[in-house]
């Protein structure tokens, strides 16, 4: 088995967070894994980018050539079209559907939605509406690790567990909060 993801967002929104907990979970299960990152001016609200690597057999680049992903996710939606070269074709594409204006000439939103629906499998989440409803708009990439685990060959459990690692320290309200964020998001994938 061999699941490459091209992870992407703006500074601050999480993206390195979802790396973690898919990586944790592949771990839990036995899978190799191999994790490339780039802020780039992520303090600035620029683009973040990290590519995670999970296979059977042993990993030799951290990262993903062109063409080569199996997914695309993304905190935000013009930044997942600006990765589609990496896209394998027949490869998914789950995005959060609330943009990030940092940028005075934003593009109009519907038109960024509409391009990513004509994606053999293009989705976007209405991520931070399910965030605020399961208690915090933090836990918007924890609602994406919920729409993508649908494609993702990880088992739910593990990606369950893999939250409760992460969050164990900050106590149960967040804990229960993120994994409540994670299965409104597989309800709605």
């Amino acid at each position: 088995m061999k699941y490459d993801i091209v992870l992407c967002g703006v500074g601050g929104q999480g993206v390195l967070s979802l790396a973690a907990i898919i990586a944790g979970a592949a771990v839990s299960e036995g899978f190799n894994v191999r994790q490339s990152e780039v802020h780039g001016m992520a303090q600035r609200g620029g683009a973040v980018l990290a590519h995670l690597r999970i296979s059977s057999d042993p990993i030799h680049s951290d990262l993903i050539p062109g063409g080569g992903a199996r997914m695309i996710l993304s905190m935000e939606p013009v930044e997942s079209l600006r990765y589609t070269d990496f896209l394998a074709p027949g490869g998914t594409i789950v995005s959060s559907g609330d943009p990030f204006v940092n940028i005075p000439d934003y593009p109009d939103v519907e038109e960024i939605r509409a391009i990513i629906a004509k994606y053999p499998n293009g989705t976007t989440v209405p991520a931070a509406e399910l965030a605020r409803q399961a208690g915090s708009p933090k836990a918007t990439n924890m609602v994406l690790v919920g729409a993508a685990s649908r494609y993702i060959p990880l088992k739910p459990e593990s990606l369950e567990n893999a939250i409760r690692e992460r969050f164990a320290a900050k106590g149960d309200r967040i804990v229960d909060m993120n994994l409540d964020a994670f299965r409104r998001g597989r309800s709605i994938a």
